[in-house]
């Protein structure tokens, strides 16, 4: 699902550069869920932006289903996360004068589905995170947990083939960070493919693989017995 070879970052600081991810080599198989770790500075944000092609790589190969992602213009980029990519925020990022319908609507706008089917859809996935009661209701009306359900929901209404959580628990407490995990697990058992960045070990726990970068380089990589969510709740 996501092959990635030799990739090499620098950016620019005034007469000198700064190289961020030096010569990863990473491969991620459809059904997988994969934690990413690291201090700040080891790298994995910078690495997450160019898995979720919002960044470029400068050396090396990135490839995701089978398609090259390289020298990609901006609309280009856009059709490719929309098509390939469901995003998780720690900040939810939800648009907050919408409803929770018309938030995990969106993406399905973007993909010039038509407004009764798109509303059916994201309603279907308001319904699989247990919110359908609330769909009515804006952002500022709902709990950090339920934000967070809501924005799972929308990165699943375009039918991504692959999720990229970004600390999705990390402005949650311990039990609703559970209750969320619970929930990517479920969808995971489903043979969706995620990717979680995290820098907490129990969250990291919850997966079934564990990667660890430092200084922009993968120091470990391991499978483990994934710990079941629910266990904690």
């Amino acid at each position: 699902m996501i092959e990635i070879r030799d990739l090499h970052k620098s950016y620019k600081m005034g007469s000198s550069s700064l190289h961020v991810l030096k010569g990863i080599n990473f491969s991620v198989a459809e059904g997988e869920l994969v934690s990413i770790m690291g201090s700040s500075g080891s790298g994995k944000s910078t690495f997450l932006n160019i898995l979720g092609m919002l960044d470029e790589l400068d050396e090396g190969s990135y490839t995701l289903d089978g398609v090259p992602i390289k020298n990609l213009n901006e609309k280009i980029a856009a059709r490719y996360r929309n098509k390939f990519l469901g995003f998780i925020f720690q900040s939810f990022n939800l648009i907050s004068y919408k409803s929770a319908l018309d938030n995990v609507a969106l993406p399905l706008y973007y993909q010039g589905i038509n407004r009764g089917e798109r509303m059916e859809k994201a309603m279907a996935y308001l319904e699989k995170v247990g919110l359908a009661d609330w769909s009515g209701h804006l952002p500022n009306e709902l709990s950090g947990g339920q934000k967070q359900r809501v924005a799972i929901a929308r990165a699943l209404a375009s039918d991504p083939k692959v999720l990229l959580a970004d600390e999705p628990t990390g402005a949650l407490d311990s039990k609703t960070s559970y209750e969320v995990m619970n929930l990517i697990q479920e969808i995971n058992d489903e043979g969706r493919t995620i990717l979680v960045v995290t820098h907490e070990p129990d969250i990291a726990a919850m997966t079934k693989r564990i990667v660890n970068l430092k200084d922009g380089k993968i120091i470990q990589d391991t499978r483990v017995k994934q710990i079941r969510a629910l266990e904690n709740v």
